[in-house]
């Protein structure tokens, strides 16, 4: 009886022991490093919807992704304009709320702002053109970058999340979470960056 009993004990730890194995080969080979505790509390503490300026601007990363065309475009080539980077996607219902304010604020602050809306639908132009075509949005300009590449560059913890970047390329505030664009605070907010 009790040789029965150990065989069992014994083939429970060695499934366990495959199953932890299995676990330790199949895991994701990107690992993050755990940011330290007041990194954490100070996002943790900021308001979704607000627009958060930096004390001390960063660069802006260098980031590729590709216009509805197919071609490649580099963040470098807004350099010199004021950008607002907006990156959303089409299942994302917060990102689908707010392009219709974003478009309109596109609308009225052109050309001393350049919005960049960066699809991260990963199924890229065959979601993103009908959606477009729905929702009538115009004035926006719309990128696609089905690998999440810019969500990885600026560190965004969700979407939508929205990153001004000065004409000089250095960020200047984020905002994550959707916000009501073109009403008059958050156009005043924007208006305190462009440059005449």
């Amino acid at each position: 009886m009790s040789l029965k009993l150990l065989l069992r004990a014994l083939t429970v730890l060695l499934v366990l022991c495959g199953v932890a194995l299995a676990l330790l080969v199949f895991r994701p080979t990107r690992l993050e490093p755990v940011p330290p505790q007041e990194a954490v509390d100070t996002v943790a503490a900021q308001p979704l919807g607000q627009f958060i300026a930096l004390d001390a601007p960063l660069p802006a990363p260098e980031l590729t992704f590709t216009g509805r065309d197919g071609a490649a475009k580099q963040l470098s080539d807004f350099r010199g304009k004021l950008v607002l980077v907006n990156l959303w996607a089409t299942w994302c219902v917060p990102c689908v709320e707010e392009m219709p304010a974003l478009d309109r604020l596109q609308a009225k602050l052109r050309p001393d702002l350049t919005i960049i809306a960066i699809s991260q639908d990963r199924r890229g132009a065959e979601v993103v053109e009908p959606f477009l075509a729905r929702t009538g949005i115009k004035h926006l300009g719309i990128y696609l970058d089905p690998k999440s590449a810019a969500t990885n560059a600026f560190h965004a913890q969700g979407l939508p999340t929205s990153i001004l970047i000065g004409a000089d390329g250095l960020i200047r505030g984020k905002l994550e979470g959707a916000a009501k664009w073109d009403e008059a605070a958050m156009v005043a907010v924007l208006q305190r960056y462009i440059v005449k």
